[in-house]
């Protein structure tokens, strides 16, 4: 059926590409007029695409102006300012709207235009044009562009990633319908050979043309920066400029102009480590991003799937001090989780034997098997048990039983345990058992207990103590509040590390490091580190040096962050 209506209406593929085919067509005849122009006259295009933009946009962008300085008066109203700003926003997007209408209008004249330059590049070893001040300044940093006098000679040879290529690549059918389909904000998918790196000079070019930038985006920095030098010089031609942010240190002066250029290269993580960044600034002259406008993600699989899911985090050192008790606490620990894997293994024996009975209910061997799963899901043992037909169901049905009326009965499935793992919020609490399993002898009950500062404090200001005396009493309480605060912090971070996290699964040992893994591709990560104190439990139950404690100041998933991007601007793969 899905064969013959495919037959009868086209695939979808097949009816978007009709869709596109005219643009295709328009192109193609611009093109064919544009070999009678001279290389000055086919440069002069660029400056003639960027005034049709702003003329279109003019009357717009006098409105923007004058609501905006409206806005900023400091006379106003703060309700009058708000509907001021509100009205901003939407000239904005009224704006971004109008942007959008006249870039397809030069469409097929922009993208023959930089079909043109390839032609020129692939067909010319020297490209002479009239000298401007952005090719002198080309001229001083790059060997592929020469000055005599008032004329500009440009090279179809240059570097790339430190290998000199020859241009020698023209736009196929297939890499204009490519263009049109990123500039719109969809994926492109092609094939390997069919030119993915070429598709992208189109719509790169024409989002350009506006001047309020164009990201491309890819999956390391080594494609940031052969990408950035093998097609720069195309747009360069133009007096577009073009810049890769790898190439400079994060928060300096120079990756900032790298923003401020009219196509900029780099890699997910670095724009968004510099989107944390600029999010964690005090000033605005610390901001490196300008207002987000246009971006394509190369690999847009591997960076929006394999890589996204890994969080940025931007994090600082903690002094480690008495308070990190990793050490101190390990023998403890290590107690702890061996008295509840011995009576983990005897549950799950009585698990098995209940529900081979026939006596799988979930006041049966029920309980016992979700006792067992809250208390080690990692356990092997456990996993293999819940892999024979109908176990998982059991599990299913014992835990909805005790977790129906806000949780009331879990209480009876917790009691027995030293300590209770929710896998999936990736949490540990230790239980009275625990508690009492863990505090040595002599020492006080409540060593790994927290305080209930708040009864404690508005029963001290009942007291008929002098204000100096609540005052210490009050110092002194919080004190205590945060020493077992960080003392039971580190002691869930150890529960963590030894029942969480296993050795060559979430991490491995390399030259006395911990090192993590990706969940997704397996690879190593270098450089990455848990936060809030886990890396440092870990290394203690590793039995490598323990580093200072991280603290996460921001966070982000890739997805997270081209979700933002989206929302903001056309982003496309």
């Amino acid at each position: 059926m899905l064969a013959l209506l495919s037959k009868l209406f086209g695939s979808k593929s097949n009816r978007d590409i009709k869709l596109i085919d005219p643009l295709v067509e328009k192109t193609k005849e611009e093109y064919a007029k544009l070999s009678a122009l001279s290389n000055d006259e086919l440069r002069q295009k660029t400056l003639d695409f960027k005034l049709r933009i702003k003329e279109y946009l003019a009357q717009i962008d006098v409105e923007i102006a004058e609501v905006k300085a409206k806005a900023e008066s400091e006379d106003l109203p703060i309700n009058e300012k708000t509907a001021l700003y509100d009205q901003l926003d939407k000239l904005q997007k009224d704006r971004d709207a109008e942007l959008e209408k006249v870039l397809i209008e030069i469409l097929p004249e922009a993208f023959a235009v930089m079909k043109d330059t390839a032609r020129r590049f692939t067909e010319n070893k020297t490209i002479e044009v009239s000298a401007t001040q952005a090719d002198r300044e080309l001229a001083a940093r790059k060997k592929n562009v020469v000055i005599n006098g008032d004329k500009a000679t440009h090279h179809n040879t240059w570097l790339a990633a430190g290998t000199e290529v020859t241009w020698n690549m023209v736009h196929y059918d297939v890499q204009l319908i490519g263009g049109v389909v990123l500039h719109q904000g969809k994926i492109a998918e092609m094939a390997t050979g069919e030119g993915k790196t070429l598709v992208g000079t189109l719509p790169a070019y024409l989002n350009a043309l506006s001047g309020q930038g164009v990201h491309i985006v890819t999956v390391n920095d080594y494609l940031a920066r052969r990408d950035s030098e093998w097609n720069g010089p195309l747009f360069e031609f133009h007096g577009l400029t073009v810049d890769c942010i790898d190439k400079h240190q994060p928060n300096s002066e120079e990756r900032r102009k790298a923003y401020l250029a009219d196509i900029t290269f780099g890699t997910n993580n670095e724009f968004g480590f510099d989107y944390l960044r600029d999010n964690m600034t005090l000033n605005p002259e610390s901001l490196v991003q300008r207002k987000l406008h246009f971006a394509m993600v190369d690999e847009v699989d591997s960076v929006l799937i394999d890589d996204a899911r890994t969080p940025l985090i931007i994090s600082g050192p903690i002094p480690r001090g008495d308070e990190h008790e990793f050490y101190d606490l390990k023998p403890r620990i290590e107690r702890l989780v061996t008295a509840q894997k011995n009576f983990i293994n005897g549950v799950l024996n009585e698990a098995k034997k209940s529900i081979n009975e026939g006596h799988g209910g979930p006041q049966e061997g029920g309980l016992a098997l979700l006792r067992a799963y809250r208390g080690l899901p990692k356990s092997k043992a456990l996993i293999k048990f819940l892999s024979e037909p109908g176990m998982k169901q059991v599990l299913t049905k014992s835990e909805h039983h005790y977790m129906e009326n806000q949780n009331k009965e879990m209480p009876k499935v917790d009691s027995e345990l030293f300590f209770v793992i929710d896998e999936k919020n990736n949490q540990v609490e230790l239980t009275e058992k625990g508690i009492e399993l863990i505090t040595s002898s002599g020492e006080d009950q409540n060593f790994f207990v927290m305080p209930d500062v708040g009864t404690e404090i508005a029963e001290l200001e009942k007291s008929n103590l002098s204000t100096e005396q609540k005052v210490e009493t009050k110092d002194a309480l919080m004190r205590d509040f945060s020493i077992k605060s960080e003392r039971i912090h580190s002691v869930n971070q150890l529960l963590k590390a030894y029942t969480l996290f296993e050795i060559d699964v979430e991490y491995i040992v390399d030259e006395g490091k911990i090192k993590l893994v990706d969940e997704q591709t397996g690879r190593i990560m270098d450089g990455r580190r848990y936060s809030d104190g886990l890396h440092q439990a870990i290394e203690a139950k590793e039995n490598v040096k323990v580093e200072d404690a991280t603290q996460t100041y921001a966070t982000i998933t890739l997805q997270n962050f081209f979700r933002m991007y989206h929302k903001l601007c056309g982003m496309t793969g």
